[in-house]
């Protein structure tokens, strides 16, 4: 959905000043902070200066896009002058200008949300967006309706008081700057202070390092190999206790032996503890991260500790974790670290319940678990001490339910070892809880797993949906892209720091948040601005996605053909060479796919005149062939099109058609232009055809080995 808002023509100098005020006032009624006011402001006038500076006048067009929140704020700015001859230089940054031409155009990128110039020798198209905020509410026909009321009523003022704001808003930006150079001050000062004292205490805390530093080493390895020492003798008293049980056939006997064996066994967990905790302090325990659901998790957790559970007042609840993604974790340690929670609180509970839960966390980068209780509780002041070792809480349940004061410290080290966090809360005689936030990937995450085929182009999938990515992986099984799943916007941006796909696939909605936000900043950054990015949901708004940058909008339920044919329209083969096939009949774009079919040729498909346009600009051809009967224009209108456009200009071009031409046609045509017949059309003069046309274009040889190959 685009609603226009206004539309203002820039004749003489002063319409700059009005495109400016009503661009703060539009801005203010959309919800925009002042500080976006003064940006959006200050945008629209450095583009509409630039277009009665360079191009004589214009036109602005103030628009809201989007037909779910949060919306677009767009405003376009034309006009017809002779364009910008070196664009690609101004937006790379590396035009040096004398006159300022450029310096607004590069200036304003950083202010906006998606910025695009659309420049030929008939005029420039600048589009400015900016996603609404948040808290502001969905522009409707009423509010539409509101604002034009709004501005009927507020007529903009002349000049004198445009530039008394805009002294306000520069008067604002120097307070703050000048309030952050002090406090950059103060804090240089302070700083300087410390550095003198940090520097001093260097050199003791060097010594000291080293002297616990090898205390702990000696304590380390001292442990571990007590703890080795004590299993044997442990071992063998717990055979010992199971032999003497068959033999001895009196009950006072047996149970005589039943406490030494539950005793051995008090014992070997003591041992297996104490092994554990100086494998962690001495880096001796691997991390294994696999990807895992917690409904899997839980499952096998409700099945290993229910035998634990004897008590009838007493009951062990798993909340179903709904709507949570999967997580790249080590699956036995966390299974380890929630095993210590959970025995913890039925062994201290004596009636009520253990609930065990997970929810995704604040941030939405990880996943918190959480234990909780209805039993004895912790004091406040042994709160801070839990988690040291041998600690245990007195009191009478406590007395009768005797543990190794290990499983806490241990599952702290563990947690910290994946890179996660344990914190407790409890009330004395109400109960406790604990909590284990770990994040949806290690921080070591690495993508090789991931990478199995390097040969393949490595597409990021963002979807939450399990069902959604096996699609996608079948769809794409056998062809030259691969799938590199990301369940969440966290997970996404994580791949993008450590490796670049070929594309991006989006789904809008991921657990309960949208992804408009992601795709405006990753499209606005230089570092992934140029990935072709596909969204595909359930969520119609194809114009906003397009609005932002994407390439494609598809719906879902996925379409496997169209998802693969938009990959080869977008992502270039670079040992290709890529056609773009202009023709509205399908019979004839499947002969001449079917011609050009092998690893040689990258083809994209335009049906109408318009699209072939479009993908021409957008795919940056070698060669264009192009049939004279489209249904919505002229194939040689489509041709004067591709000349005189600066992106295009240079493209090669083969008209491909079944109608007679005239002797103007001809004329028109040039003799540099190949014509081939549709009723004589062989694979040999096809490409023939191209490869004089690429010659004649690039003025040099196109490679003859390409033309072998896909002839044989």
């Amino acid at each position: 959905m685009s609603a226009p808002l206004l539309g203002l023509s820039i004749r003489e100098e002063q319409d700059v000043v009005a495109a400016r005020q009503r661009a703060r006032q539009l801005a203010g009624l959309l919800g925009f902070d002042v500080t976006d006011q003064a940006r959006l402001a200050t945008a629209v006038s450095e583009i509409a200066r630039n277009a009665f500076l360079y191009a004589g006048g214009g036109r602005v067009v103030f628009e809201v896009e989007g037909s779910s929140a949060p919306q677009l704020f767009t405003i376009r700015v034309c006009d017809n002058g002779p364009g910008i001859s070196r664009l690609d230089d101004i937006m790379g940054g590396r035009y040096t200008s004398s006159t300022g031409l450029g310096l607004g155009i590069v200036g304003t990128r950083r202010l906006m949300d998606v910025f695009d110039v659309s420049s030929t020798p008939q005029g420039t198209t600048v589009s400015l967006k900016k996603l609404l905020p948040a808290r502001a509410s969905f522009v409707t026909a009423a509010d539409l309706a509101r604002i034009a009321a709004t501005l009927a009523a507020e007529r903009p003022a002349g000049p004198l008081a445009e530039i008394r704001q805009q002294n306000q808003e520069l008067l604002r930006a120097l307070d703050t700057v000048r309030m952050r150079q002090e406090e950059l001050e103060r804090v240089d000062r302070e700083l300087e202070d410390t550095n003198r004292g940090v520097v001093a205490l260097y050199a003791e805390l060097d010594e000291r390092a080293d002297h616990l530093r090898r205390v702990d080493e000696v304590k380390t390895r001292f442990v571990s190999n007590m703890t080795h020492e004590f299993r044997t003798p442990v071992n063998s008293i717990l055979a010992l206790t199971t032999l003497l049980s068959e033999k001895l056939g009196t009950i006072d006997q047996k149970d005589e032996v039943h406490y030494i064996r539950r005793s051995a066994m008090q014992l070997a967990e003591l041992v297996d503890d104490l092994l554990d905790l100086a494998k962690v302090e001495a880096g001796k325990i691997e991390v294994s991260p696999t990807v895992f659901e917690v409904r899997d998790l839980f499952s096998a957790l409700r099945g290993m500790l229910r035998p634990l559970l004897i008590n009838e007042s007493l009951s062990l609840v798993f909340e179903e974790p709904d709507g949570l993604p999967p997580i790249c974790s080590d699956e036995r340690k966390l299974s380890q670290i929630l095993r210590n929670f959970i025995s913890n609180a039925l062994k201290y509970t004596e009636r009520g319940e253990v609930r065990v839960s997970a929810r995704l966390a604040a941030a939405g980068e990880g996943i918190e678990f959480t234990v909780s209780d209805t039993g004895i509780g912790i004091p406040d002041t042994a709160l801070g001490r839990i988690f040291d070792e041998f600690v245990q809480v007195e009191n009478p349940l406590q007395r009768r339910v005797k543990g190794t004061g290990l499983g806490l410290p241990l599952s702290k080290r563990l947690a910290e070892l994946l890179g996660g966090s344990v914190t407790v809360e409890s009330t004395l005689g109400a109960g406790s809880t604990f909590r284990l936030t770990l994040p949806l990937l290690p921080a070591d995450f690495e993508t090789a797993g991931l990478m199995t085929d390097p040969s393949r182009k490595p597409v990021l999938v963002v979807d939450d949906d399990e069902a959604d990515l096996l699609m996608y992986e079948r769809a794409l099984t056998g062809t030259r892209f691969q799938v590199i799943p990301a369940r969440s916007a966290a997970a996404a941006t994580k791949t993008l720091d450590l490796m670049r796909p070929a594309a991006m696939v989006f789904d809008i909605r991921l657990h309960g948040e949208d992804s408009w936000a992601l795709i405006a900043r990753l499209k606005q950054q230089r570092s992934t601005s140029d990935i072709p990015l596909l969204v595909v949901s359930s969520v119609d708004d194809p114009e906003k996605a397009l609005a932002l940058g994407a390439h494609a909008y598809g719906h879902k339920p996925l379409d496997a053909a169209w998802l693969l044919q938009t990959l080869e329209e977008v992502v270039h083969r670079p040992d290709a060479t890529r056609v773009v096939v202009i023709d509205d009949q399908e019979a004839s774009r499947f002969i001449v796919r079917e011609m050009l079919r092998g690893r040689d040729h990258e083809i994209v498909e335009a049906a109408n005149g318009r699209d072939g346009l479009r993908q021409a600009q957008r795919t940056d051809p070698a060669v264009v062939l192009l049939d004279l009967q489209l249904g919505d224009m002229d194939g040689l209108d489509v041709r004067d099109a591709l000349q005189s456009d600066p992106r295009t200009s240079q493209v090669a071009i083969v008209v491909i058609t079944s109608r007679t031409l005239t002797e103007s046609e001809r004329e028109r045509i040039g003799p540099d232009t190949p014509v081939l017949s549709k009723a004589n059309l062989t694979r040999e003069h096809l490409h023939c055809a191209m490869e004089r046309a690429i010659e004649r274009a690039t003025g040099r040889p196109h490679p003859r080995s390409d033309t072998l190959e896909a002839s044989s």
